[in-house]
């Protein structure tokens, strides 16, 4: 009793699944395939299917059949309690130790320095209102922390337990160097959260941070010439003081530049550091004067 669409992204398979995908979508009105020129990864078909997409909610969810279409109307269920963001947690997950354990350790990772806590950030199925995802821009592997963008937009998020199956088709490309790339991005998301907008703030600190060594440096440079009676005593202080001198200065200097790339970013495109949940107007601007409350 609900009107819905279902989006497949080929992502450059090799098999037939092409074929498939023409018989599926000849056979359904409600049905659209998006063949990618190659294998692009699935952060960037995540994204193609994000731009084709264009109901309300979007639910995103693995191929691999390993995720239930059935835990969908209860994930809707949850959303229409007011939460932007109902994010899947497979707490009787179907997968080896291998993945398992690297995935877990993940999980706290990233909930531990984003703030944003869940169980599973490497579950798929997920279910988001669109404008969430409309502040969203998904660029290498950053497909697992949709959630940490979403929150930063102001996304109201819940998570609930959801049924996982063994896998019994194709082969997963899962390996530990996956882990390493999570740290990685975990990296860039944390900037771009909680910097975005006011990098001097990160690029500054350390600047002051060098800055304050180099004195330390100079100062104790000074002292233990004082007491030698020799400026020319050997003593690494001048090293120190001349590279995070150096150091600092160029530290801060990247922070201006990083700045002004920031207000271009935003500026070019018409964005702003902010996002509208809803607005409540009843004035009438013909007869009124116009009132800016902060």
């Amino acid at each position: 009793d609900i009107r819905y669409e279902i989006i497949y992204v080929d992502d450059g398979s090799r098999d037939k699944s092409p074929e498939v995908l023409n018989d599926i979508v000849e056979k359904s009105h409600h049905t659209k395939a998006i063949f990618l020129r190659r294998n692009f990864g699935q952060t960037a078909a995540i994204q193609a299917g994000i731009d084709q997409a264009t109901g309300g909610i979007i639910t995103l969810m693995d191929s691999d059949m390993q995720n239930d279409p059935h835990d969908l109307p209860r994930m809707k269920a949850r959303m229409e309690e007011g939460f932007d963001l109902v994010s899947g947690w497979r707490k009787d997950r179907k997968d080896n130790l291998r993945r398992r354990i690297p995935s877990q350790i993940a999980n706290a990772l990233i909930s531990q320095v984003t703030s944003v806590h869940l169980h599973d950030y490497g579950c798929t199925l997920k279910m988001y209102r669109r404008e969430m995802l409309d502040h969203v821009r998904l660029y290498g592997e950053m497909h697992r922390f949709i959630p940490v963008l979403a929150d930063a937009a102001g996304a109201r998020r819940d998570e609930m337990v959801v049924n996982h199956r063994p896998r019994i088709h194709g082969k997963s490309k899962y390996s530990l160097w996956r882990t390493v790339k999570v740290v990685l991005d975990l990296m860039t998301v944390t900037f771009l959260t909680r910097f975005n907008t006011r990098p001097m703030y990160i690029f500054g600190g350390f600047g002051f941070i060098f800055l304050g060594i180099a004195a330390l440096s100079f100062l104790y440079m000074i002292i233990h010439a004082v007491v030698t009676g020799n400026l020319l005593t050997t003593t690494p202080a001048p090293i120190f003081w001349s590279v995070f001198t150096i150091g600092g200065v160029m530290c801060i200097l990247l922070g201006l530049i990083i700045e002004m790339l920031m207000r271009t970013y935003y500026e070019s495109q018409h964005k702003g550091p902010y996002t509208i949940r809803r607005i409540i107007d009843h004035t009438d601007v013909a007869d009124t004067a116009e009132v800016i409350q902060p």
